[in-house]
């Protein structure tokens, strides 16, 4: 069965972020990834992982002002010197943290007649960038309902981005909660794909609380990742209903924790 992760900004909320470590430890993980690790020191956050026994297996580009509504900022044309001063912290965090993906969230597309080119030669440097120390990018596409206007909503708008770069370092990052919201069929493409993926992230519809709170069959689910050849994590990524430790009962059931 696949190996889960867990994602530190989303679950065990309850908790101050380097406790979470520890929760998530306790809980059966042993890996772990994050939205955005710039809150604390890289060396703070490898020592958190080290205690634990846990790997980091993904984090995001810096992103913009989160609170403020942005969602990553690589097609804003205007944005292009903080997108890059963005890139370069992630790789020193990168060099000391060492996970082997990073992902980048394209954000909302610019009004600028430019802003997809843009984004392909942001998506570009960014893979050279980190293609440098040995850790490959991925790019998330995310819902049109929760994010409008974000650039890349479909999985297929992902993959012709990818292959307009000329980057070999670039990879799709593939979220079943933001897949089936756009109307997408998860299951034969993780079937027909799943040695292409570099990453998955998981959550239920509708909601995007844990599994088991809402329709989608995550044996099934989980059948079809095992059988399509994708070796990687297995990210939650979701919003918990009560206690992060109480939602877990499924994940138990299926014997991967």
């Amino acid at each position: 069965m696949p190996k889960l992760a867990a994602n530190l900004t989303m679950l065990f909320t309850e908790y101050p972020l380097l406790e979470r470590f520890e929760r998530a430890a306790e809980a059966g993980f042993r890996g772990v990834e994050l939205l955005f690790p710039y809150v604390e020191q890289p060396a703070t956050v490898l020592e958190a992982l080290r205690r634990n026994n846990l790997e980091l297996v993904l984090f995001n580009l810096p992103a913009g002002d989160w609170p403020a509504g942005d969602r990553g900022i690589a097609a804003q044309p205007a944005r292009r010197g903080e997108f890059a001063t963005g890139l370069k912290l992630a790789v020193d965090y990168a060099a000391i943290l060492r996970p082997p993906r990073i992902n980048c969230l394209a954000g909302k597309l610019g009004s600028e007649p430019n802003s997809r080119d843009v984004l392909a030669e942001n998506v570009e440097l960014a893979g050279e960038a980190l293609d440098q120390i040995g850790v490959q990018l991925t790019i998330e596409p995310v819902n049109s309902f929760d994010v409008p206007d974000f650039a890349l909503p479909t999985t297929q708008s992902v993959l012709d981005l990818i292959a307009k770069t000329e980057s070999q370092n670039v990879g799709l990052q593939f979220d079943i909660y933001h897949a089936i919201r756009m109307g997408e069929d998860p299951f034969a493409f993780i079937e027909q794909h799943g040695r292409e993926i570099a990453h998955i992230q998981i959550a239920d519809v509708p909601g995007r609380h844990q599994p088991g709170s809402g329709e989608i069959d995550f044996a099934r689910l989980f059948q079809a990742i095992d059988g399509s050849g994708y070796s990687g994590w297995v990210s939650l990524e979701y919003i918990p209903e009560g206690p992060t430790e109480e939602g877990f009962e499924l994940i138990r059931e299926l014997g991967l924790l």
